[in-house]
């Protein structure tokens, strides 16, 4: 089959509604792109990871939709407008779209990532470079975490570098699972994922089969269910945000083992300071290492007398 795209300029309070209405009337797919792209009056739009920017479009943004090449365009267009109650039909472009591999182009965008001293992050049509280093066959999906993230290999690095044979371990906010399977895989013993997202946690259920190793995951109130206050671990290890982990500060610090590590990311270098002072009260902590504008803190508690 072929496809044809729908291109339509409009501005930023239209470019929502427009897509919306789009689908409505039949579109397979739309995408919202800077009218301006290319030129001097380019704008980016920037979120933290998990967050969206301020703005959800350009001032001047170009909603393209993807329809079928036997498609009514001026039918989609029309129905469209009429939802959104534009007075006029907006001008339209017509772009075909090539015929393609979707599969292997997708797939050529992900390469297996070096990580550390003897990490690979290896998709799974993606034989490992070296058979020998210590091999995650982890493919992209819905639940964050493959590697590719600096925030990812900052608590990738440390817990290589770190975790000690048969230390428990406590991955909160675990998303794809992919820092839980690090521990495991270096020699951790029982470890914990925990997130709120049920499909994160099916993914991250997943990928553990995938790679043989035994990992418990829960969605928090389980978690506080089955292991009370007091349930500790040799190392916890919560790759979020800045915003959520200062908020948790109290129950985070409180999950750390007697002469336990404690190690935070999702931070940029300008949050630091204020989420070494949210913990100050529970546990001390610093710099482990930073990448790209982002950092990893790491903290341990006194061990028992």
């Amino acid at each position: 089959m072929s496809w044809t795209e729908i291109v339509v300029e409009v501005a930023r309070n239209q470019a929502e509604r427009l897509s919306d209405a789009l689908m409505e009337a039949g579109a397979l797919s739309v995408s919202v792109e800077d009218a301006d792209l290319g030129t001097a009056a380019e704008q980016p739009l920037f979120g933290e990871p998990g967050m969206a920017p301020e703005q959800a479009a350009w001032e001047r943004s170009r909603v393209v939709a993807l329809v079928g090449d036997d498609s009514d365009y001026e039918a989609i267009i029309t129905t469209a407008a009429k939802a959104c109650n534009f007075e006029v039909v907006p001008a339209y472009d017509l772009r075909a779209v090539a015929e393609q591999d979707w599969v292997r182009l997708t797939q050529s965008q992900f390469e297996p990532i070096h990580i550390g001293k003897n990490i690979w992050v290896v998709p799974s049509w993606h034989d490992a470079p070296d058979p020998d280093a210590l091999i995650l066959e982890l493919d992209p999906g819905l639940a964050f975490g493959t590697g590719s993230h600096p925030t990812t290999r900052l608590c990738m690095e440390w817990l290589e570098s770190n975790v000690t044979p048969q230390q428990s371990v406590l991955d909160y906010g675990c998303g794809s699972g992919i820092l839980a399977l690090i521990a495991k895989k270096v020699g951790a013993g029982a470890v914990i994922g925990v997130d709120i997202d049920p499909q994160a946690l099916q993914s991250a259920a997943f990928n553990s089969a995938r790679n043989h190793c035994e990992i418990n995951y829960l969605l928090p109130d389980d978690f506080a269910r089955l292991h009370p206050a007091g349930a500790c671990f040799d190392i916890v290890v919560a790759n979020i945000l800045s915003g959520p982990l200062v908020l948790m500060a109290p129950m985070l610090s409180s999950r750390v083992a007697p002469g336990g590590a404690l190690v935070l990311s999702g931070i940029l270098a300008e949050q630091a300071d204020s989420v070494i002072a949210a913990y100050a009260p529970h546990i001390a902590l610093s710099l482990a290492d930073q990448l790209d504008g982002w950092v990893a803190l790491s903290g341990k508690l006194p061990a028992a007398s």
